[in-house]
């Protein structure tokens, strides 16, 4: 029986994945030098797989001026994020859970000060009962590690609970974990192959919570 969603944040809540693109496209074309969409898909979804400075110092075959690109980067991509609404389905999943009595989890390679701090913009804080972010593990997603203690803090069972992710990294990490995993890939990588999921949505809007539930438990 199902006892708990897990959340992803960065591209299933909050479409981050798309404006994160943008910004550092723009800031390899200031350098002269393309971001090829191929390239940035390895780490949507992780921390731990490159480094976005490096490879552009690479390119470059010089250092860069990190602190400068950073403060530059993030006012354009914050600019673009304070527009974003909330990922349709988000909304209707969160109510679903608890008129049926469902726990709620947030597992997300992004740092807590990230997460914590958009999910309180949006007013969704109080609705997770565990969040479990970098820090809190020592390699992110593919790594199940994120899952792991994101059940073990739930106290539940990876066979009672469903993962809810938009990436691959994430969807590999779930599944490692033992969990039944629904990828909702964002528009940038919906071309990728996700055939580790149980379950492929185009939106969370797509599939009433209470089938998802029913799919879940055959």
């Amino acid at each position: 029986m199902i006892e708990a969603l897990i959340f992803d944040f960065d591209g299933l809540i909050l479409d981050t994945e798309g404006p994160d693109y943008r910004s550092w496209r723009e800031v390899y074309r200031s350098y002269g030098f393309p971001l090829p969409l191929s390239k940035w898909v390895e780490c949507i979804g992780s921390a731990d797989v490159w480094d976005v400075y490096e490879y552009l110092e690479e390119l470059l075959g010089r250092p860069v001026d990190r602190e400068l690109i950073r403060a530059s980067r993030r006012a354009q991509f914050n600019e673009w994020i304070a527009r974003q609404p909330l990922l349709p389905g988000v909304e209707e999943y969160i109510a679903g859970a608890q008129r049926l009595g469902l726990r709620l989890g947030l597992a997300s390679s992004s740092s807590r000060e990230w997460v914590t701090g958009h999910l309180t913009r949006l007013g969704l804080g109080a609705h997770f009962e565990h969040i479990r972010c970098q820090e809190d593990v020592a390699r992110t997603k593919p790594d199940p590690a994120l899952y792991l203690e994101t059940l073990r803090a739930l106290d539940v069972r990876a066979d009672q609970a469903i993962a809810l992710e938009d990436s691959l990294n994430g969807v590999l990490a779930a599944k490692g974990a033992g969990l039944f995993c629904v990828a909702v890939p964002n528009a940038l990588i919906r071309h990728l192959d996700f055939c580790p999921a149980d379950l492929r949505l185009d939106s969370l809007a797509d599939l009433p919570l209470e089938d998802l539930l029913a799919l879940a438990s055959e």
